[in-house]
Parts: structure tokens; sequence; C-alpha cells
């Protein structure tokens, strides 16, 4: 039996994909050859430190230890090193991730609410 029946997919860029599993109701991020799985909780909570991170303070500030973010999700020992360029894709899948989420919630609550 293949688990992959179980994700669909949210949203996708050349970089990166997102996932949801109907089986452990969790939002499946894949991105820079590693996969990480969060509640929707966590995954808003590691949304929250991707946009928080400075870009212009990484863009024009030459210290070597501004050349890269490290992100680290929540409850769990996976951390991305993410330059720029990867941090702000990273910030458009989770963004479009974000978007399609809440679509959905919309689409299913009006789609509800007038079917009865």
């Amino acid at each position: 039996m293949s688990l992959n029946v179980s994700l669909h997919e949210l949203y996708r860029t050349s970089k990166g994909v997102t996932y949801q599993c109907d089986l452990t109701n969790r939002i499946v991020l894949n991105f820079a050859d590693q996969v990480m799985a969060f509640r929707m909780t966590d995954f808003v909570l590691f949304r929250r430190k991707a946009e928080r991170v400075n870009l212009h303070e990484m863009i024009f500030n030459l210290d070597d230890e501004y050349d890269f973010e490290v992100l680290e999700a929540p409850k769990s020992n996976q951390k991305l090193v993410l330059t720029l360029c990867d941090l702000v894709q990273l910030r458009d899948l989770l963004a479009g991730t974000q978007f399609t989420l809440n679509l959905n919630s919309m689409l299913h609550e009006v789609l509800y609410t007038y079917s009865y």
C-alpha cells in the first residue's frame, strides 16, 4: 500500500513543494533536498521565523556571519542553512502554501455554510 495516496500537493515552486498529509494531518515541506513535516501550528511558527529574518541586513552587511541564516524547524532536530536566495525562495514557498491553506478554509466554510 502506498502512502503517497494521502498526500495532496498544496503549492509548488521551482525549488520546492508542500503537501498536506491526510493520514498524519501534517504539512510536508520538501525544500533544499530536505523533507520536513509540520503540524499546522508548527508550520505557522516556522513561517514566522522565516519572515522575521532581516533580508536588508543580509544584503548590505558584508560580514561573513550574514552570508547565511540557519532556521530550525519547531519540535525537530532539522535545520536549514539558507543563503539569501534560498531564504527568498523558501519565503515564497511558505507564503504560497499559507495562501492555499487559507483559500481552502474559506471555500470549505462558504460551501458548507450555504449547502445547509
